[in-house]
């Protein structure tokens, strides 16, 4: 395979790959905690952008089960995006060029 070729295939791999990736961060992830009673969303960048909590757990004496029913469905959703982005990303490289540095 010619040089100018690799840097034109590389090159394309490159753009496809900047497109994913925008299109990944702007995707939405959702996750819930205790049967649905907290519920996270979060972008594929991994900023919550919401979180719902029924008013069933807010309870006196409760925080630190609340609080980490928040925690587990944040993170939560968080891995949903990172594992979708790994997935999308390596469907991107040809086989036996390993993974994209960098992502």
């Amino acid at each position: 395979m010619n040089m100018m070729k690799m840097m034109k295939q590389a090159q394309e791999l490159q753009a496809k790959a900047a497109k994913l990736q925008a299109d990944l961060a702007a995707r939405k992830y959702e996750a819930e905690a205790a049967g649905g009673q907290v519920k996270a969303v979060a972008t594929g960048e991994g900023h919550l952008v919401s979180l719902k909590i029924d008013p069933a757990l807010l309870k006196e004496g409760e925080v630190e089960l609340l609080e980490d029913l928040i925690v587990t469905a944040v993170r939560e959703a968080i891995d949903k995006g990172k594992a979708d982005a790994a997935k999308e990303l390596g469907k991107l490289m040809p086989a036996g060029m390993g993974g994209l540095p960098g992502f």
